[in-house]
């Protein structure tokens, strides 16, 4: 629906793409009365945090910082910009109805999945892990997690070579060509959203740390999937070696090597290609490693023969006989200890 003025614009974001969008926002001369960014001290789970306050100040537009942004003064300094459209880019805080319903024509939202497809959490990761397809997506939210009406939407390609980092290097090319492609219009009073279609919503659940924990059972393809999905700049896939937490950063799968070894078992070593593991279905070079709190000390040695990961039977059958034997000692240093007269 054309309206007749330019809009007055607000952001909110916490991440590259909030910085990226803020950068399109100056170079397409849009009216941005002011910019809210997350407040470094709420940042430590924030996967690639970014300051807005630097970029915002150069241009001369008004900062606020905020833990919340649903919070009582969040909500009245929004007011007080008075914003026509509220971009909300790279904030993982549910937006509650009193500022959804603040701008006059709508909260602008991102997403980089096909949207109404990739709904929900992770979505970045996920992508890697199964090496589909995403789109960068503006769209007008609603109470509904992404499943307000989309905006624009340009697509952009993942291959089930992609890790996590190179899918977000595609994402933010292609959410610039978006904004270039739509902002132009906006500034004219241009507002067309296009419903989701419903039946076609998918939806991504949470990740969490824990979910990189590597099972040599599987087959190589999906151990390598899992790596790629876990890298930078996520917390990275992981198994055990030696008794410490080995972080897998990269990995490659060998289609062609006549080697066979146990499950999770080191079979191969190459100077430029790492230690190469046997897994439930082919073998798997580790190409990028790291031990993980080593602090300067000297890391584990992993060498041909090395078992990764943690044999749970054995583990507990070693735990049991430390008990025993931790249990043995108490009992004799009890019997030690002079008797009290009663």
């Amino acid at each position: 629906m054309p309206e007749t003025q330019e809009p007055v614009i607000v952001l909110a974001g916490s991440v590259h793409s909030s910085h990226l969008t803020l950068q399109a926002l100056i170079r397409h001369r849009m009216r941005v009365t002011g910019v809210l960014g997350l407040a470094a001290a709420q940042s430590a789970d924030v996967s690639g945090y970014t300051r807005m306050d630097a970029l915002a100040r150069e241009a001369g537009i008004p900062y606020a910082e905020f833990d919340d942004l649903n919070a009582p003064a969040i909500v009245a300094q929004v007011r007080l910009w008075a914003p026509d459209v509220f971009f909300i880019v790279g904030l993982s805080q549910m937006v509650k109805k009193e500022l959804l319903l603040i701008p006059r024509l709508g909260c602008v939202g991102f997403h980089p999945t096909r949207l109404p497809e990739g709904r929900g959490r992770a979505p970045v990761a996920w992508m890697a892990l199964e090496g589909r397809s995403g789109a960068s997506t503006f769209f007008q939210m609603n109470e509904r997690a992404d499943a307000g009406p989309i905006l624009v939407q340009e697509p952009f390609p993942v291959t089930d070579a992609d890790y996590s980092a190179d899918v977000e290097r595609k994402l933010e090319a292609a959410l610039t060509a978006a904004l270039d492609r739509w902002l132009p219009r906006l500034k004219n009073g241009e507002w067309e959203a296009v419903a989701q279609d419903e039946s076609k919503a998918t939806y991504y659940g949470k990740r969490n740390p824990e979910d990189g924990l590597i099972c040599w059972d599987w087959p190589a393809v999906k151990i390598q999937a899992l790596v790629r999905a876990a890298s930078h700049p996520y917390p990275g896939a992981f198994t055990f070696a030696e008794g410490r937490k080995l972080i897998v950063w990269r990995a490659d799968v060998e289609p062609n090597l006549p080697f066979r070894g146990v499950t999770g078992r080191i079979v191969h070593h190459d100077k430029s290609k790492g230690p190469l593991v046997q897994t439930g279905g082919g073998l798997l070079w580790l190409t990028e490693t790291e031990f993980e709190n080593v602090a300067g000390g000297e890391p584990p040695k992993v060498r041909i023969g090395s078992q990764l990961g943690n044999a749970h039977e054995t583990e507990l059958s070693l735990l049991h006989d430390r008990i025993q034997a931790l249990e043995a000692r108490i009992a004799g240093l009890e019997k030690s200890l002079p008797r009290k007269n009663p």
